[in-house]
């Protein structure tokens, strides 16, 4: 059975991921891909998946997504990346209640992502063994910030709660989550140039040691055993990176559009 629902995944050469995003949402009446420049077979895959294929360069996260709900033919939207899909759980749990969401006067709906790091899923580290995240929207009542990276959707009323998670296939290895960490730390430092926000460089060893803590012992990385251990000291180091990177903005402008540059040889710059 299909609902008035339109799957909205945005994507960059996601040939390995694509299909099996789609596919795994059956209900919705409507699929759309917003891809910015796909040079591998993501286009094509999502078209013969039922999907309609939209092109846009690249805005940043936020704008992307709101780009993207602004095409839909629906109102009520669902929103996936491409290394995301729903389990035929959450499915069964979606049929189940979209009679009643889609009749509602709520904004949206929080659900649970679940993910495996470094080959195995994470059963204690909250960010990653049942991240409570918002995907499920009335475009009327939600939007996204514009945020260049880290963007969040923001409800203007109630929303909902599914209990069933959908899975998130996180990188596939140590080398994808640095370059992604490298892509997300130059897109927070150009946020933050664009506010003309103070680098306060001062606080790094400080930042380091709380977010190391904050991970691995609020968070329960340290349940996790050395994958927590490792996904601590990744989120450590990222937190420290970008500000360093930022720091380099300021005292050095030129360093914007030479980094620019070398970003757009590795296909990272967006």
């Amino acid at each position: 059975m299909k609902f008035p629902v339109t799957l909205v995944v945005i994507t960059y050469n996601e040939a390995a991921n694509i299909a099996r995003c789609l596919d795994s949402v059956p209900f919705a009446a409507e699929k759309l891909v917003v891809d910015c420049g796909s040079h591998d077979d993501t286009v094509a895959i999502a078209s013969a998946h039922g999907a309609r294929v939209v092109q846009q360069p690249w805005l940043g996260f936020g704008p992307q997504r709101n780009f993207a709900a602004s095409l839909a033919h629906h109102d009520w939207i669902l929103v996936l990346d491409a290394d995301e899909s729903l389990t035929p759980a959450l499915v069964q749990e979606f049929e189940q209640r979209l009679p009643q969401l889609l009749s509602s006067e709520l904004s949206g709906a929080f659900l649970y992502r679940s993910a495996w790091f470094m080959g195995a899923p994470m059963r204690w580290y909250r960010p990653l063994a049942g991240e409570r995240v918002e995907r499920f929207y009335h475009r009327g009542r939600a939007r996204w910030t514009e945020a260049r990276v880290h963007e969040a959707l923001r409800f203007d009323g109630r929303a909902a709660q599914l209990r069933t998670p959908f899975h998130h296939d996180l990188n596939p290895t140590l080398v994808h989550q640095q370059l992604k960490m490298l892509r997300y730390s130059e897109l927070k430092a150009r946020d933050w140039l664009q506010r003309g926000r103070s680098p306060r460089i001062w606080e790094l060893p400080f930042v380091f040691a709380a977010t190391f803590l904050k991970d691995y012992v609020l968070r329960g990385a340290v349940l996790d055993g050395w994958r927590g251990f490792a996904i601590a000291h990744l989120a450590a180091s990222y937190a420290v990176y970008k500000r360093l990177r930022y720091y380099e903005m300021r005292i050095n402008p030129t360093s914007v559009s030479l980094a620019e540059q070398l970003l757009a040889r590795h296909d990272l710059n967006r």
